[in-house]
């Protein structure tokens, strides 16, 4: 499977006097998830039909390895939708079966390309129920099935683990890392950002209409990792409330986070600690994509 780098430069969309996207610009790399986030309204939706070609754009690019997407390209895309479309009274074989055979499998090769990730999702046993005897979490898996089952270039998933159970969320995390690991360039939004934050390798944050931050998860992290610490040793760690410079957040016996206003102060608490005596363990904290989701949006 050729690596598709997919790019979006400069998008706008307007509806009316209503911009709804404004310069919005990120990329999705072969080989890595990425977690779009943003609340209702944002623009997620429109951005991935605009890159699906469903909707055009007013200005701007949406580039594959540097090319224009074109109408063929766009045949090597997944797409999953937020409003599903299955057809409720076909088998779930043979749904599958029938979208690979819309990509160009012979009958034999989409059989067996079904049946084998229909199997993958935990659907093995289900082969032969109807889509609308599924439950809506196994209706997802099947369009999940759907969105796979012609070894996409690019896959662009909406809101793909809304519905699903715990379990349900790992199975469908699990196929999703392997399809990456194969070299797809995955793009998927989910308002469950615990998930998103497990999965992602890359983060696209969006507000209103415009990318409030993008990158690679562990860059975002540092770059909104500010000036909080944590100690934690074998005493008590109240002292530190009388410590210039520092400001506890939390603090329980001998653990405490605390905001230092610079490095200096941060290592004048740590060897003050150690005159104290043991100390288990000191260190920066990464805020969660929960956190940094609240700090870019305002």
């Amino acid at each position: 499977m050729t690596s598709g780098n997919l790019l979006l430069s400069g998008v706008t969309k307007s509806y009316g006097s209503r911009r709804v996207l404004d310069d919005i610009g990120f990329g999705v790399a072969p080989g890595r998830l990425t977690g779009f986030v943003g609340g209702n309204g944002a623009g997620k939706t429109t951005t991935m039909r605009i890159i699906l070609g469903v909707l055009a754009s007013d200005g701007g690019s949406v580039t594959l390895n540097g090319a224009p997407v074109t109408a063929a390209d766009r045949r090597r895309f997944g797409y999953m939708p937020e409003e599903r479309g299955l057809y409720p009274k076909m088998k779930v074989l043979e749904q599958v079966v029938y979208l690979a055979r819309l990509h160009g499998f012979e009958k034999a090769d989409a059989t067996t390309r079904a049946t084998a990730l229909l199997t993958e999702l935990g659907l093995g046993e289900r082969l032969g129920d109807a889509i609308e005897s599924l439950s809506l979490g196994n209706q997802q898996r099947a369009q999940i099935a759907a969105a796979l089952v012609h070894d996409p270039e690019v896959l662009i998933l909406d809101e793909p683990f809304s519905g699903l159970d715990p379990l349900a969320v790992d199975v469908v995390a699990s196929v999703l890392q392997s399809r990456a690991a194969q070299g797809t360039a995955i793009l998927f939004s989910s308002h469950q950002l615990d998930v998103v934050e497990r999965l992602c390798d890359d983060l696209v944050i969006i507000a209103a209409g415009t990318i409030r931050a993008t990158g690679s998860r562990e860059a975002l992290r540092a770059q909104h990792a500010g000036s909080r610490y944590e100690l934690v040793t074998a005493g008590d760690a109240g002292w530190l409330r009388s410590e210039p410079g520092v400001t506890v957040v939390d603090f329980e016996g001998g653990s405490a986070q605390f905001d230092a206003d610079g490095p200096e102060t941060a290592q004048r608490v740590l060897r003050a600690a150690i005159e104290r005596g043991p100390v288990t363990s000191f260190a920066p904290q990464h805020p969660s994509l929960a956190q940094i989701f609240k700090e870019v949006i305002q």
